[in-house]
């Protein structure tokens, strides 16, 4: 029997907690809540205590409780924190540290893994303060799921849903299960990013990855045991836990610093490199009557040159950012570069700075095609693969 520490924040989708509460039971796992004030004014605490048999607690400043230093206590006999709905005032709180009520007072003491299950409305989801506060969260080791897309009570349509309990507690499942470190002792390349290619030192050639695909995959097989170098284009995300990052800005400094990387046992090529550079001006260049003249040279195929390196590693995994013909530009480039596996994608949407992803999985063997999954699903579903492979016999 595992225990599950639910703090139920403020929110519409506080009445989720209960059917939350209700499943965690018939796992045989225990529940002990901890309710909000804003989740007070949508679920009861007799409601709470009712479904988890047990006490539910409110009050930072209740007398008993806390002469028993209960905020700690409570904190600490949890074997995972879940947090459901976790509004957008309550991630940010977490991400900042607050501790101003007995549910932020014990999640920054506790020392036992959290999980959030964000809940709110769309415009706040995508607002560019909440994704920050979620990147801040997650590199913190926070696992925050992704909330589901649909109606929402205020009218509106779109990202910000709690997921429905059955998927929150199968989420929990997986955090409490014991993770199996299946790439233990392996080292495994990952690329990242956009590239930057100077014009001059203000202006750049560039295209639109957020390196969020890159940067889960990394987290995602550090999370089963892998040594992971994390080459990365110019990005603001937060580094994965146990990643080793490089930092680079162009593609030749990409080329050299996974060159520096070598010999690994798998490597996965997720940047958006650009394909073309130019020769950078020294001095900003100034507006003329006519556009000036830009002379493009090929950039290193850092994916092609990998692919026959004499340390070429065991698995050699490409992606694929089309707009069009995805599954045949995919195949043909898999055999092009001499590549193992091409991970391929339409782009042609909000595919590039979202949080979701449709990929198609082309191989020697054919083409798998996932549903529309979180990219931190995509991360965890190809890691998996990832071991699966490197488990064969050479």
């Amino acid at each position: 029997m595992k225990r599950v520490l639910l703090i139920v924040g403020g929110g519409i989708a506080a009445y989720k907690a209960c059917e939350l509460i209700r499943l965690l039971r018939k796992r045989g796992h225990a529940v002990r809540c901890v309710l909000t004030e804003g989740g007070s004014h949508f679920v009861t605490p007799m409601t709470l205590a009712a479904l988890s048999e047990d006490k539910v607690y409110t009050s930072l400043w209740d007398l008993k409780d806390e002469a028993e230093m209960g905020h700690i206590q409570l904190s600490r006999e949890a074997d995972l924190v879940v947090v459901a709905p976790a509004t957008a005032d309550l991630l940010a709180r977490m991400a900042a540290g607050v501790a101003d009520d007995l549910a932020t007072t014990l999640l920054l003491a506790t020392d036992k893994p959290v999980l959030a299950a964000p809940a709110m409305n769309v415009r706040m989801w995508s607002h560019a303060a909440t994704q920050r506060n979620v990147a801040t969260l997650r590199g913190d080791g926070v696992t925050v799921l992704e909330p589901d897309e649909g109606a929402m009570a205020c009218g509106e349509y779109g990202a910000g849903r709690l997921p429905e309990p059955d998927a929150v507690a199968a989420a929990i499942d997986r955090a409490l299960a014991p993770v199996e470190r299946r790439l233990s002792g392996k080292h495994v390349l990952v690329t990242a990013g956009p590239t930057h290619e100077p014009i001059d030192p203000v202006r750049y050639l560039a295209n639109r990855s957020s390196g969020r695909q890159g940067f889960a995959i990394a987290g995602a097989l550090a999370d089963i045991g892998a040594r992971v170098t994390l080459v990365s284009g110019p990005v603001t995300l937060p580094t994965p836990s146990g990643v080793t990052r490089v930092d680079v800005e162009t593609a030749k400094q990409m080329a050299e610093a996974v060159e520096r990387a070598l010999p690994a046992d798998a490597a996965v090529m997720v940047a958006a490199v650009a394909d073309w550079r130019v020769d950078a001006a020294p001095q900003k260049v100034k507006k003329g009557s006519a556009p000036p003249a830009l002379v493009l040279t090929e950039n290193p195929d850092i994916l092609a040159g990998l692919a026959r390196h004499p340390s070429r590693p065991r698995l050699v995994v490409g992606f694929a950012a089309e707009t069009e013909q995805v599954l045949e530009y995919a195949a043909a480039k898999r055999v092009r570069k001499g590549v193992d596996w091409i991970v391929a994608n339409d782009v042609s949407g909000d595919v590039m700075g979202g949080d979701a992803n449709t990929v198609h999985l082309v191989t020697a063997n054919g083409i798998e095609s996932w549903e529309r999954l979180p990219k931190s699903t995509v991360a965890a579903r190809l890691a998996e693969r990832i071991a699966d492979a490197l488990e064969e016999p050479s």
